[in-house]
């Protein structure tokens, strides 16, 4: 998750593809689902006073939007956000810039969504 290589392999579908990401993908779902499982139990979070979960199954096009935006950074760059963030660690002068592009489309669209409610 942390080559971006890799990442790009496996969206490309057709000749060159790589399934290698379908297999850590399998292999983390079972156990995202175990540890949900687990803590939804708990009347509150660790460090806050209740669960902060969203409640609305409206599809809007904000949620589309954003979406498509995720999917794109994540086609184009070959990170998403945790495995950039960890790519820093190791230096990688594509995470760098794929962390403060991040960073600023953050600070970007919380600007937009300033704008349009006032």
């Amino acid at each position: 998750m942390t080559q971006p290589q890799k990442v790009i392999g496996f969206l490309q579908l057709g000749q060159g593809w790589d399934p290698s990401l379908m297999f850590v993908m399998l292999g983390a779902i079972p156990v995202n689902a175990v540890v949900y499982f687990l803590v939804r139990r708990k009347t509150s979070p660790l460090l806050d006073t209740r669960w902060h979960v969203p409640t609305s199954r409206e599809i809007t096009k904000p949620l589309m939007l954003g979406s498509a935006l995720f999917g794109f950074g994540w086609a184009l760059g070959g990170y998403c956000p945790g495995p950039a963030l960890t790519s820093l660690g190791a230096g990688s002068n594509s995470a760098i810039l794929f962390v403060v592009f991040m960073f600023l489309g953050m600070i970007l669209q919380r600007g937009y969504q300033r704008w349009i409610k006032s």
